[in-house]
C-alpha cells in the first residue's frame, strides 16, 4: 500500500504565492501571484516577488479591498487545503475592520423633480456646505 502523503513540505518552505493561496487568504493562485508582483504582500515587512520562501514564525501581511491581514506562519501545506485545516496553518493578527460610516443623505421622494432653491439651502445647511459664489 502506499503511504498517505505529509500535509506539510519536508523542507519546510513554499512559494509564498502558493502559500497565501494555500491557506486560502486569496481565491485563485493567480491572484496571489498578482498581489505579490504589485506589493501589496510583505513577508516581515519587506515586499516579495512571488517565488520567495516562506517558512514557519514568519509574518506576513496581505492588503486586501478595505483592509489589510496580518498573519503569522505556523505550518507550511504542500497543496490547497480545506478552511479548518487552513486555520490552523496561520495566526490571524489582523487589526478590526474598521466599519465605514456611510454618508447622511437627504431623503427625498421618488419622481419629486428638481429641489427648489429653499430645498436646495436646506441641503447645503445640512451638509455644511458654503453657499455657491454665485449664488445671490
Amino acid at each position: 500500500m502506499t503511504s498517505p502523503t505529509p500535509m506539510t513540505s519536508p523542507a519546510g518552505t513554499a512559494r509564498i504565492d502558493t502559500w497565501i493561496w494555500c491557506v486560502r487568504l486569496v481565491k485563485t493562485r493567480s491572484q496571489a501571484t498578482a498581489a505579490c508582483r504589485a506589493g501589496h504582500v510583505r513577508l516581515n515587512g519587506e515586499r516579495v516577488k512571488p517565488a520567495h520562501p516562506v517558512r514557519a514564525g514568519d509574518e506576513i501581511r496581505v492588503r486586501q479591498p478595505g483592509h489589510e491581514r496580518v498573519v503569522v506562519v505556523t505550518r507550511i501545506p504542500h497543496r490547497r487545503v480545506g478552511a479548518p485545516v487552513a486555520a490552523e496553518s496561520f495566526v490571524d493578527r489582523s487589526p478590526p475592520v474598521a466599519r465605514e460610516v456611510p454618508p447622511v443623505v437627504a431623503v427625498r421622494d421618488r419622481g419629486a423633480g428638481r429641489p427648489t432653491k429653499r430645498d436646495r439651502r436646506a441641503l447645503e445647511r445640512l451638509r455644511d456646505q458654503p453657499r455657491r459664489p454665485d449664488a445671490r
